[in-house]
């Protein structure tokens, strides 16, 4: 029951009282070809960069309070949000309008003067969740479910985690549904774009597809993609998939995010990117959908503000008076159980242990942030954590000297930088983290200031003497860690290792820590915030140009639900018109793929039916047509299938070898005589079969193929690499063709392709003074594309009446589609209806033989 995934409660076709929703087109505007009626064309001259951005987030970028003398809320903007950060980044002209919930619970009487108020002033559109909602929704599936997962924690146990729960599913959809809503009531939709951040609102983006086909849609996830294997224990994995597939560019951190994510499409999706020109992308029912890689930055004009100010200031000479003497060695952490902060003290009480003349010089402070949700894990941190760090300093304490200093949280930005200011280095031992910004932080606070210069110049001159010095401890499980070439990267597990760096940190010489942060410091100012804004937002817009340019309509229901986006001359054929052109012409050609296009794919027995056999007797046995089953499958079952259609012609192994009609024998081409590169491809072929568990070899009389469609996805997509590229080197000289299909590996003779076999014919059909002047050719697969580009082209300019058209709606060089064979068989039953039947053999038939 899990695939009903739009419950009643949830209806996404909620949308339908608001505004028409372009469905598949049922409307015919011009003879044999349905137009996508409910979506006329349009031109947009500024659809491109001129639109408002349209920011979205679990929470606003605004701090709210009680005032208790009026009795009302009071806001003011939040200088630490990301999402307020990003606009630095965006041309400066460029509107920002922020969607989110707020961090306090409005009663329902003042919502609606709030709303209006933090829009007027902020430009914030408040969504106002219902309480239940938000517990199930952010206490319940964000935090307790979908967080620990994302961070490769699994519920194997109760007592380990929260369990999936439907309810706090259909929750967490509710509020993706409320926020996409707010994002309905402010949006132009022809020039607005909308960014999406992070997991809690991951299904939005099909509430949003699913009002506005063409609607331009943005996400980031700032928390870790999970591998396929922790990714595919999550119930709803394919309805999360699809609704991220919904948008335009999706953004990770690192590459091993993305990886993970493309993975878990080809696993379970059965889609594969492509990379082209530095840009990756997935085609997704014909909408390409690219992929961003780039860490987000911090704001530098924040940091460098802070650090100026007087506060700042006299909290560095209040520190560095208390810390005088000694190293401080500094931790900045939220409270959860992934920040690894009691690993972290127990490694810091192994470094003293270990190494005594260290006790009483080295402190350890650790400012801890409140924990963003509530719940027995973070009673359990918070009570492990107190523990540690009470043995090492009932140890080690003594004489006033604490080794463990506790700052709780909320601690203000310009405390944070004076801390930052006084350590001699930083360490972020998260066992799992997707980004994590206090490595960037602490460098820009390192980098040398005249007013902090000079406040340690008087209190602290060895420290004012390291200024533009620093080192960074970094858990080698975060997003930042591969951006930090300087940093020393550990294994928080393994506390020894988390030591010796501490103690590496320590007694590092002043030179080294000089590189190591001028390197870093590099980097994190010419990455920051306005940067990563600016291109994630330049990549948006790129992904976004072709919209105007498609017919779009939606298919699927509920969570399910995406856009088909295909080239404005690609139409529906109709059978009217079709059935109109065959009766006008006198000299037909009707070239047929065999599977997935008169016989479905999934069928295991492949023998046609008996449907499919009349239907190509009658039409064959019109003495105006020449019909043609053109199939990649081999002569010794095409033959036997249809050795009762007696003037049927039959193309086998994309044209290797052909039998112009039930009479005559099997034709093979000159370049097939010579089968001798076998010999050295099939031993090669063998071996990737052998490595590859569920691969396998499909031998053919001209041809041989590897399949690698039952083996794992990622493995046999590279083996296919490496096959590919074995075989291109051994059979350089030999008169053949490597190429990759769809999940195959094939070998075929050179100059043979259904694109010849179409050339071919026509040809045959010109020299007995029969030119055809009516040419359908229908097909499913990439060997088919071919006859289409062949037809559209050079063949096709000098007939009449053209038909290419592929099964499916999806990207073709053909230039109309049908939906699946049973249209094929509709359509070729108006075909066989409007045939004049003959019973006697006129002639024409024989002489294609020669």
């Amino acid at each position: 029951m899990s695939s009903i995934s739009s419950f009643n409660l949830l209806n996404l076709d909620d949308y339908s009282c608001v505004i028409d929703r372009p469905r598949i087109p049922r409307i015919m505007t011009v003879p044999g070809i349905i137009s996508d009626f409910d979506q006329p064309e349009i031109h947009h001259s500024n659809c491109h960069n001129s639109g408002r951005r349209i920011i979205v987030s679990n929470q606003l970028p605004v701090k709210a309070r009680l005032d208790p003398d009026t009795n009302k809320w009071v806001f003011e903007s939040d200088p630490d949000s990301l999402v307020l950060q990003l606009k630095s980044g965006l041309r400066p002209e460029t509107e920002c309008v922020y969607v989110g919930s707020l961090p306090v619970e409005i009663n329902l009487s003042d919502q609606e003067e709030v709303g209006q108020m933090l829009l007027d002033k902020f430009n914030c559109v408040p969504t106002f969740l219902p309480s239940d909602v938000l517990n199930k929704f952010y206490h319940g599936f964000c935090k307790h479910y979908l967080w620990p997962l994302f961070h490769y924690m699994l519920p194997v146990t109760r007592k380990q985690g929260v369990r999936f729960d439907r309810v706090l599913w259909k929750a967490y959809v509710s509020a993706n549904k409320i926020f996409a809503d707010k994002v309905m009531e402010v949006i132009n939709p022809d020039e607005d774009y909308v960014w999406i951040h992070d997991y809690h609102l991951m299904v939005m983006p099909t509430f949003l597809r699913k009002r506005f086909h063409r609607i331009r849609v943005g996400f980031f996830l700032h928390s870790p993609f999970p591998s396929s294997e922790i990714y595919r224990t999550l119930p709803v994995r394919d309805e999360v998939l699809r609704a991220l597939l919904n948008c335009d560019l999706i953004g990770f951190h690192t590459f091993d995010y993305a990886r993970h994510f493309l993975s878990c499409c080809s696993r379970m999706l059965g889609l594969d990117y492509k990379s082209k020109r530095g840009y990756i992308g997935l085609e997704y029912y014909g909408r390409t959908v690219s992929i961003k890689i780039l860490p987000v930055g911090i704001d530098m004009g924040q940091i460098e503000s802070v650090k100026s100010s007087s506060e700042t200031a006299a909290k560095v000479e209040q520190l560095s008076r208390r810390y005088e003497g000694k190293k401080v060695v500094l931790g900045v952490d939220d409270m959860d159980m992934f920040k690894g902060v009691s690993l972290k003290f127990q490694a810091f009480g192994k470094l003293l242990d270990e190494y005594p003349v260290l006790r009483g010089l080295v402190v350890l402070v650790q400012i801890l942030n409140p924990a963003r949700s509530r719940g027995q894990d973070v009673l359990e941190v918070e009570s492990e954590m107190q523990t540690v760090a009470s043995e090492v300093n009932r140890k080690f304490a003594k004489n006033g000297y604490e080794p463990i200093v506790f700052v709780t949280g909320p601690v203000s930005t310009h405390d944070k930088v004076a801390y930052y200011s006084i350590a001699e280095c930083v360490v972020v031992n998260a066992v799992r983290d997707g980004m994590n910004l206090v490595p960037y932080k602490y460098t820009v606070s390192r980098q040398s200031n005249r007013d902090l210069d000079e406040v340690l110049l008087v209190n602290k001159p060895e420290e004012a003497r390291k200024a533009k010095k620093s080192v960074i401890i970094v858990s080698e499980f975060i997003g930042c860690s591969p951006s930090l070439s300087g940093a020393i990267r550990v294994n928080p597990w393994n506390i020894e290792s988390v030591t010796e760096a501490m103690y590496l940190a320590i007694t590092m010489p002043e030179r080294e820590k000089e590189m190591r942060h001028e390197k870093h410091y590099k980097y994190v100012s010419s990455h920051d915030v306005a940067y990563w804004a600016k291109s994630f937002d330049q990549d948006l817009e790129r992904a976004c140009k072709e919209h105007f340019h498609k017919r779009c309509w939606g298919v699927g229901f509920g969570l399910n639900f995406r856009v088909v986006a295909l080239g404005p001359n690609f139409r529906k054929l109709s059978v009217e018109h079709i059935v109109s052109s065959y009766n006008k012409t006198n000299s037909r050609l009707i070239l047929l793929d065999y599977d997935g296009t008169v016989m479905p794919r999934g069928l295991v027995d492949k023998t046609p039916s008996k449907e499919v056999i009349s239907i190509l007797n009658n039409l064959s046995n019109d003495p105006k047509n020449v019909v043609f089953i053109v199939s990649g499958r081999g002569k010794d079952s095409l033959g036997p299938w249809f050795d009762s259609c007696k003037k049927l012609g039959l193309s086998a192994e994309h044209g290797c070898f052909t039998r112009w009609n039930g009479e005559s024998g099997w034709e093979s081409c000159a370049a097939t005589v010579d089968v001798g590169w076998k010999k050295v491809a099939l031993p090669v072929m063998e071996h990737y079969t052998e490595a590859t568990d569920g691969s396998f070899i499909e031998p053919k009389e001209s041809a041989l193929v590897w399949h690698h469609a039952e083996a794992d996805p990622d493995f046999g997509t590279w083996q296919a690499k490496e096959l590919l590229d074995h075989l291109e080197s051994v059979l350089a000289n030999e008169p053949v063709i490597v190429k990759r299909g769809q999940q195959i590996v094939e070998v075929n003779p050179q100059g043979v392709s259904k694109g010849v076999v179409v050339d071919r014919l026509v040809t045959t059909m010109q020299s007995k003074g029969r030119p055809p002047d009516f040419v359908l050719c229908i097909g499913d697969d990439q060997s088919d594309e071919d006859m289409f580009e062949k037809i559209s082209s050079s063949v096709g300019s000098g007939i009449a009446e053209v038909f290419a058209c592929t099964v499916g709606q999806k990207p073709s060089m053909a230039k109309y589609y049908l939906d699946d064979t049973v249209d094929v068989i509709k359509m070729l039953h108006g075909l066989e209806a409007a045939s004049t039947h003959v019973t006697r053999n006129t002639g024409f038939h024989v002489e294609m033989q020669t």
